[in-house]
């Protein structure tokens, strides 16, 4: 290789470095990235300059102080991935192409044939024995969601910005509503909006496929004590829509406890390092016995007082079969 052919690449593989370098932190001085890089403030100036006109918005800070950040609007950057990152994206993609998230099959699809295409051959290896050796097992029916909805409302969440939107409940009434969005919550089946509802002056819960012509309003807030979205989206779907409830005071750590007994079936809370509540609701008794006795944990039933008693009468009866055998 010709020594000018050298500089070329080299000089590639230093703008590569440094559009890494921008992507990894919100701001870099100056000082940093020249050290960073092993080129002088000059050579840094002019690496900047070439980023801009290949389209890369690089935003600039004057003075002493000043600094380098990577600015919006720009070309997407060229994303540089080790093998187990290349094969995980891969893998994710071709599950995408099944969700339940509308418009993204088609995407999801686009995407992977460009990774596909460059993909080295031990890496495609991978990916094509995770695919052939696993079988999705079909759930039930979800209602389809439109991603552009889903990404204004995540929108609305990042930027703790207002949002308006049409919204269907669980009775059929269509109503506008103005919330102030907290966070996007995926359950496995449905994905739900956790927001403030200005109207109403109470955190609810939105189910995304219910949620119409969402629009960012311009308007900024501040949270003030929010909620845990993951809690209140468990309360919303795994207790307030049944008629009879219980809880049960569960003694094990809080993390023992959520790995066997997932948000989508109780809400779980710790009450202190070695002890949890369980809270869970069904359309009958029966169900709630059932659950209970399934913990695989030490346990107290606090309520409802038919709860307790159920349970007690089964371990007795158990009790009674099993005496001196």
């Amino acid at each position: 290789m010709s020594p000018h052919s050298l500089t070329i690449v080299e000089g590639a593989a230093r703008l590569l470095r440094l559009l890494t370098l921008l992507q990894s932190r919100a701001r870099w001085s100056g000082d940093e990235l020249a050290d960073r890089l092993g080129v002088t403030s000059r050579t840094l100036r002019r690496d900047v300059a070439r980023l801009r006109d290949l389209g890369y918005p690089v935003d600039a800070d004057p003075g002493v102080a000043g600094g380098y950040r990577l600015g919006r609007g720009g070309r997407l950057p060229p994303l540089l991935l080790d093998d187990d990152e290349a094969v995980a994206i891969a893998v994710g993609l071709r599950v995408a192409t099944a969700t339940a998230v509308e418009g993204v099959e088609t995407a999801a699809v686009a995407a992977l044939s460009k990774l596909d295409g460059v993909l080295p051959a031990r890496l495609r290896e991978r990916v094509d024995a995770v695919q052939t050796g696993t079988v999705q097992l079909p759930g039930p029916d979800v209602p389809r969601i439109d991603i552009d909805v889903l990404v204004t409302l995540a929108r609305g969440c990042r930027h703790t910005e207002g949002l308006r939107f049409g919204y269907t409940d669980n009775h059929g009434a269509v109503s506008q509503r103005w919330v102030e969005p907290l966070r996007v919550v995926h359950t496995g089946r449905r994905w739900y909006l956790v927001a403030r509802d200005r109207d109403r002056d109470a955190w609810r819960t939105f189910r995304v496929d219910r949620v119409v012509d969402p629009a960012l309003t311009g308007q900024r807030y501040t949270l003030v004590d929010p909620p845990d979205p993951v809690e209140l989206v468990s309360e919303g779907t795994a207790v307030a829509p049944y008629s009879v409830t219980g809880s049960v005071l569960v003694y094990a750590p809080y993390d023992r406890v959520r790995r066997v007994i997932p948000a989508t079936m109780a809400v779980v809370t710790a009450v202190d390092d070695s002890t949890t509540l369980v809270r869970m609701a069904a359309w009958d008794l029966a169900p709630l016995a059932d659950f209970v006795l399934r913990i695989p944990f030490d346990f107290q039933v606090r309520d409802p007082p038919e709860l307790r008693d159920r349970i007690a009468e089964i371990a007795a009866r158990i009790a009674r079969r099993h005496r001196g055998s």
